[in-house]
């Protein structure tokens, strides 16, 4: 797909493997993020096509603990306090994110019914409570969803334009 240039768009572990196949290192994070963080655009990220809808400290839902090098060519879109590199596109259409626009109420509730992952927050210093996230997603949610909804519908438009489509070697 990359080689080809079409359209690819990794979120969180996603967007951790698209960096590691472009060559950069992918590694734990000083910090698990883990809830509602602020996130702001680079000066590249505020003129880029998909992501400039991050206009300014976004708040996103974040569950990582490990993050990525910026890939050699890539272009940093975005960052925050605790994760320096949340944000990339390399090329014109390959895109990798670290935080969640894809998540709505239910799906942010869902997870802290899982477990694993509740165990996960309980176990890590320096975080909100699971039922103060829940609260902070009542709070958030709307404008994250507006985000994720003008986000995606940017990089859908990238979708319909098709992909560049490079010739590969024949076998």
């Amino acid at each position: 797909a990359i080689e080809q240039d079409m359209p690819i768009l990794g979120i969180c572990l996603g967007a951790q493997l698209i960096a590691a196949a472009l060559g950069a290192d992918v590694y734990s994070n000083q910090t698990k993020e883990i809830g509602w963080y602020e996130v702001t655009p680079t000066q590249e990220g505020l003129r880029d096509p998909v992501i400039k809808h991050l206009a300014g400290h976004e708040q996103v839902f974040q569950w990582h603990g490990d993050t990525f090098d910026i890939p050699p060519g890539a272009v940093h879109l975005a960052s925050s306090p605790h994760c320096a590199n949340q944000a990339f596109r390399f090329g014109d259409n390959i895109y990798g994110f670290q935080f969640h626009l894809e998540v709505d109420q239910a799906m942010v509730e869902r997870w802290f019914t899982i477990p694993s992952m509740l165990e996960e927050v309980a176990n890590t210093e320096h975080l909100a409570s699971a039922d103060e996230m829940l609260k902070q997603t009542g709070k958030h949610i709307n404008a994250s969803t507006a985000l994720g909804e003008k986000t995606f519908g940017a990089f859908i438009e990238l979708i319909k334009a098709g992909p560049k489509r490079k010739a590969l070697p024949s076998r």
